[in-house]
Formats: structure tokens, sequence, C-alpha cells
């Protein structure tokens, strides 16, 4: 099969002829229909994961058809149209019997611990935990997007920050998590206030629903990397001061959000994040924090100060999808219009090293049944 493939970290994959998967014990293989290019790819590009072995066929979200299963599965058949979440559960551990595998201990995921979804055939394991049925309403584009973004998203905000109809909530980063949040934020009642770099991502978040947008200036004008404003003494009692971002979302929302979520991953946006909200708010942490010096700097003084409960999300487990898909099917939440373009495996190659730095207005997926262009 032809397959995007990651040789050295941080160089420009390639597109070559790779075995065929076979389908592990309790697994199966997956033709390829559609597959999402995420910033969680480009870490697994540029080193950040070290679980990630090379040389590597990187993609975690993904929708296809099931074309081959091994003689343990119990709930699949070959023809079977699905999609997965990118934590795949073990099957066996007390987290996974609960409906809980996105915490599984012994997870894999595609794209990260073995070879995943750019590529014609993807080979998924734990199959009778992992797989979720695509109901022939759910396009394989759409599809594919509840793998990762969409789904960190939903269960974000749903299921970890418990938003409720008429709170506010600030969404760092427009990009497919963060229109995906600002969608089913609004599908919930709340109130969105949008922040990113990106004018035409912010246009999307308005046309998505966004009561407000917050233009986010470069870190270096406004703060240093851990959040202190340049030239302003940290607060006494709140640790290092809100930017000036978090200032605009406290003015527009009336003393700031409820809820607050990081679809970024970096220290800026997630001292922005936590600033951003008023006391005993709730910040969700969905963007990855890559090291600095150990671990990521953090304005601990301001959660311990104003009681601000900072919570982690970890994608959603196969378990929790009916309800999704089940708003999904009835058109209250629509993730297909987040899609920007679809591209094939060669493009998809040329776009992924640049994932990070660029800012596409939504969702880029790669169809691997696409002729190469040119």
């Amino acid at each position: 099969m032809r397959a995007v493939v990651v040789e050295q970290y941080g160089q420009a994959p390639v597109v070559r002829e790779v075995a065929d998967p076979e389908p592990p014990p309790g697994g199966v293989v997956v033709r390829v229909h559609a597959t999402g290019l995420c910033r969680s790819d480009w870490h697994a590009w540029a080193g950040h994961d070290d679980g990630v072995t090379l040389p590597l066929v990187p993609g975690h979200e993904l929708a296809g058809t099931v074309v081959a299963v091994a003689p343990d599965v119990r709930r699949w058949r070959v023809g079977a149209r699905v999609t997965t979440p990118f934590v795949c559960g073990c099957g066996r551990c007390a987290w996974c019997t609960s409906g809980q595998a996105q915490v599984c201990p012994d997870q894999t995921q595609p794209g990260f611990t073995h070879d995943g979804s750019f590529a014609e055939l993807v080979a998924l394991r734990a199959a009778d935990t992992n797989l979720v049925a695509v109901p022939d309403a759910v396009g394989d584009a759409a599809a594919a997007s509840l793998g990762c973004r969409f789904a960190t998203a939903y269960r974000a905000l749903s299921a970890r920050a418990d938003l409720r109809p008429g709170e506010w909530v600030t969404v760092v980063g427009a990009g497919g998590v963060g229109l995906s949040a600002v969608m089913i934020a609004v599908a919930r009642g709340a109130r969105v206030v949008a922040v990113d770099r990106s004018p035409a991502a912010l246009d999307l978040a308005r046309r998505l629903g966004a009561e407000h947008t917050v233009l986010a200036a470069d870190r270096a004008d406004t703060a240093d990397p851990a959040g202190t404003p340049a030239g302003r003494p940290a607060g006494h009692d709140v640790g290092p001061g809100p930017s000036r971002v978090a200032e605009e979302v406290h003015d527009l929302t009336g003393g700031g959000s409820h809820v607050a979520l990081d679809a970024v991953g970096s220290a800026a946006t997630c001292a922005d994040a936590i600033h951003s909200l008023r006391r005993r708010g709730r910040h969700v942490q969905v963007g990855l924090l890559p090291a600095v010096d150990g671990h990521p700097p953090v304005p601990m003084d301001r959660v311990v100060a104003w009681e601000i409960d900072v919570l982690g999300s970890h994608g959603m487990a196969a378990a929790d999808y009916p309800a999704l898909l089940a708003e999904v099917e009835r058109g209250a939440l629509r993730p297909q219009d987040l899609l920007e373009r679809v591209v094939d495996l060669d493009e998809g190659a040329r776009l992924l090293p640049g994932v990070a730095t660029a800012s596409p207005a939504g969702i880029t997926v790669i169809d691997p049944r696409l002729p190469a262009r040119g």
C-alpha cells in the first residue's frame, strides 16, 4: 500500500510503498477513506512524543471500512463502516471495562504507538472496545474529524467542564479543536469568546456562533512566555498578571468566563485561558504542552487564589460516542461545516511539517484513495 512515512524527526516525510498491515489479535484492518491532518500529528513528526518510534506512518483520526478481522473479534465484520477514538484502550483493564478507555494505562494510539492512518490501510487494536459504527447520515470526512478534534472538544466541554446554558466560555485557539468547541458550546446555549491570531479563523468562529472574538497579538508584544505582561509587576495575590487578551475577555464577559479551553497548547495560551476566567472558573487543557525545563509554566498562583479548577481532557472513549453521533445525525452538531479541504497523500505529506505554523480556517482531511496530483 501507499503511505506517508516519517523517517527522521523534523525532516520532510515521504510517500512510498510499504507492506499491507495484518489484523493484530483482537483487531481489524480498515481501508482508510478519510484521515484528518492534525497538530498532534505535527508533534509526532517533530519528535515531541517519546512513545514514537521511527520510521512511522502518522495519522490518528480516521474513517473507513473494515477489510480484515482477527478470528477473536466478536462485534465487527468485513464491510462495516467505522471510526475510532485516537486513544485506543487495551479492552481488558478496569478503565476500559468501565467505559473510560481514554485513560487506559496500556493504551495504543495509531500514528504514535504504531503506524497510523496516513495510508491506504491501517491496523486497529482491541476492536471490540475501540471501534465505532458510523451512521449512513455521517460522511467520511465528518466521521474522521470525530476521532480527535471534534470528540475531544465534545468531551472537554460536556463531561469535563460541565458547560451549562448561559455560561461564558473562552476558547483559545480557533483551529480544528477550537472551532469544534465553538460549535459545541453554542449548541449547548453557552456564550463564546474565541481567541486566535488568525483573522480568518476568527471570522469562521463568528459564523459558527461566537458572540465575541479577540485577535491575539504576538506574545512578544504583550507578555513574556510565563504570562507576565512586559513592564508590569506580578500581582501579589494572583501571580503573573493577565495579558491584554485576558483583560479584554474580562471586559467582554463582565468579570471573566466561567469556562476556558486551551486548544493550542503553549505556556502563553494556557496562561491566557486561565487568566480569562472569573473566580472559581473551570479551565480545560486540551492542547499538548511541550515541556520547558522539565515542565511548562502554568499560573498556579491564580489557580489557588481564585479557586480555579484545572482539568485535563484526553479525547473520548468509544463508549461515549453514541450521544455525540446522535447530535450529529439530527443536525444539532455539524462537523462537516468545519471541513476546509480534502487532499491526497502526497499533498498531506507536504502539508504536515507546516501544520504548527499554518492557520487554516478549518479542518484538512486526507483521502488516500485520491490519485496524486501532478
